[in-house]
């Protein structure tokens, strides 16, 4: 947990050894302004807030120029951290910035933890949870639409209606408990308009619950396994599919030993495309190792791409690797189609889908990406632009909402006193509160803080 009284340091940059031009060491907390004067020299500059002053990191004690730098200055609370912050903006690479690092160190500052700086954010009300929790998705975003969805989450798309359904869970409870406290005082509790707005809140608790699946398809994507015997053309399905020469690709059977992993976005969705190597029997214990790691990888995978030979037609092998599969969704892609004439052979009949693809020629890629989009859109997953879109926890905080909800409708349905309802009203505000970081644990804070990268 972060301690708000203590200076923390970072590095905020990746540090790349000859790629990267500058190289950024963020400072904040209340010596962090007292730290940058012990190191910075820029004569003649006024040090004001939101200012960028040029100069040299020297040794506070030697006076050895370490890098030439420039220096931001942002006073609390206009920071992100709502504290004094300030950053070394120096030359890229390791030395500088590590040398920086160092000096600020030696200066008082402490390592920041993970997400340290974030966390202040949250902790200082510049942030919500659900706005920390965006920042880290647009950190990580592996596609356009992810990065979009990451942004939504920053400006509040998300936190507002939850913040609206907390009020309108608080607005009820404080009625509730006006009548027990001071029954003769009041008019009678309008039970009628307490059930429609209960029923509303219920309808926008379970609308936000089901973009759940949508964003962790955008968050996390979509792993395809192509599996198949040797020499069927899984690595030219590959190499055509990603526009690369990934995999090595030769007429002999067997030539991929070991799972090829290739990067695609399609429909805005981020795909872990997994090339393994043929399943067969066979006595090469290399080869052996690489149809082991191919079954782990179809077993890990979303879909299969389950890739046969145009020539050949459906084997008895094709059907035992189907066999061993078809636990997953599985696409036939039946490859190779300019050797062949014509297509007519006995296969599964509860395929998820049937490509007919060139890889060799790149012919058939659309078609493939099209069946894909439309059985994830079938399974309920929209592979759209999101403005809203909930992760795990703020699942599970939700998921507890509506059950409490759902039990007060039953405490007012049995005529039930009063306390009863209380009792759930108060859990769902409290699950609503634990979105939004209202209501949250310190061992939460660090579960989702602990996954940030060092510097933000």
């Amino acid at each position: 947990m972060s301690i708000l009284g203590d200076t923390i340091v970072a590095i905020a940059t990746a540090i790349v050894p000859e790629q990267g031009s500058v190289g950024i060491v963020r400072v904040s907390g209340p010596n962090a302004v007292s730290i940058a004067k012990n190191l910075f020299y820029s004569p003649g500059q006024i040090w004001e807030t939101h200012k960028i002053l040029y100069g040299y990191i020297r040794h506070p004690n030697t006076q050895k120029i370490v890098d030439e730098a420039l220096l931001l200055l942002m006073f609390a609370p206009r920071s992100y951290t709502r504290e004094d912050v300030v950053e070394f903006q120096c030359h890229g690479g390791i030395m500088a910035v590590q040398q920086v690092l160092q000096l600020c160190l030696e200066q008082g500052a402490k390592l920041a933890q993970p997400g340290e700086f974030t966390l202040r954010a949250f902790l200082n009300g510049r942030l919500d949870l659900t706005q920390a929790e965006s920042i880290s998705d647009l950190v990580g975003a592996r596609s356009p639409q992810a990065a979009q969805l990451a942004i939504a989450g920053l400006q509040g798309k998300l936190a507002h209606p939850i913040r609206q359904l907390r009020l309108t869970c608080l607005d009820i409870l404080a009625e509730v408990e006006a009548r027990i406290d001071f029954e003769e005082d009041l008019p009678p509790l309008n039970q009628a308009e307490i059930q429609v707005k209960l029923e509303q809140v219920l309808a926008d608790v379970t609308q936000i619950l089901a973009t759940a699946d949508q964003g962790e398809l955008l968050r996390s994507g979509l792993k395809v396994a192509i599996v198949g015997r040797p020499n069927v053309g899984k690595s030219s399905l590959l190499n055509a599919w990603s526009r690369s020469d990934r995999a090595i690709v030769t007429d002999l059977p067997g030539t991929t030993r070991d799972v090829v992993e290739s990067q695609l976005v399609v429909g805005g969705i981020p795909i872990q495309v997994l090339d393994t190597a043929g399943i067969r029997e066979t006595d090469d214990r290399v080869e052996q190792i690489g149809v082991e790691r191919s079954r782990s990888a179809a077993q890990s995978a979303d879909l299969i791409l389950l890739t046969i030979d145009a020539q050949t037609g459906w084997t008895d092998a094709d059907q035992t690797i189907y066999d061993h599969v078809k636990n997953r969704p599985v696409i036939l892609i039946i490859n190779k189609i300019d050797l062949v004439d014509s297509i007519a052979f006995p296969h599964p009949k509860d395929l998820a889908g049937i490509v007919k693809t060139a890889a060799a020629f790149h012919q058939g890629i659309q078609t493939l990406e099209t069946e894909i989009l439309k059985i994830v859109q079938t399974g309920n997953i929209q592979a759209a632009n999101l403005e809203l879109a909930i992760n795990q926890r703020q699942a599970a905080a939700l998921t507890e909402a509506k059950a409490a909800l759902q039990q007060v409708k039953e405490t007012i349905a049995h005529s039930l006193p009063l306390d009863f309802w209380t009792i759930d009203l108060r859990s769902a505000v409290q699950a609503l509160g634990e979105i939004l970081g209202e209501d949250v644990t310190e061992s939460v804070l660090d579960r989702i803080f602990s996954r940030f990268c060092i510097g933000k």
